[in-house]
């Protein structure tokens, strides 16, 4: 793009009429998303953490052996992505794929101790990362009042 092109672009962009969707729930929720998205991987970038791999993680502290599609369900990702998700993982030495006992056919996921010792070193980022949205949405109260909200919209 030429930059006489590119400078009429970004004046345009300044000009957008947001009235038709301002108010709509998927298009704020959206733009929350990325908000959010963007300061995790900030937060992040030195670790080069994905949101999706520290979800992981944390749920595999308190649900060791969990079969594979159980946790991509939980999270709302489809099996076959999640497979380069837990292999990507697993590369790491963060997370073991095992044989279950009950079914063979199927694979249960354990956090590694290399797996808990990184999460360990994580915590600190992701607390400081959940109080600058906390301190955003003005207190605990209006967190709350928030996930209520949004789990409303999926329960």
């Amino acid at each position: 793009m030429r930059d006489d092109q590119a400078g009429k672009v970004a004046r345009n962009a300044s000009v957008i009429d947001f009235s038709m969707i301002e108010d709509a729930v998927g298009y704020r929720l959206r733009r929350a998303q990325l908000s959010v998205f963007q300061d995790f991987n900030e937060a992040f970038s030195a670790k080069g953490l994905r949101p999706t791999d520290f979800a992981v993680l944390m749920l595999l502290t308190r649900n060791q052996g969990a079969k594979q599609s159980e946790v991509a369900e939980a999270l709302g990702i489809q099996r076959a992505n999640f497979v380069a998700i837990v292999d990507g993982l697993e590369n790491k030495g963060f997370v073991a794929r095992r044989k279950s006992e009950v079914d063979r056919r199927v694979q249960s996921l354990h956090i590694t101790e290399q797996g808990l010792a990184y999460l360990d070193g994580l915590m600190p980022i992701w607390q400081e990362h959940e109080e600058r949205l906390l301190a955003k949405l003005g207190g605990k109260a209006a967190r709350d009042q928030l996930i209520g909200l949004l789990k409303r919209l999926y329960d």
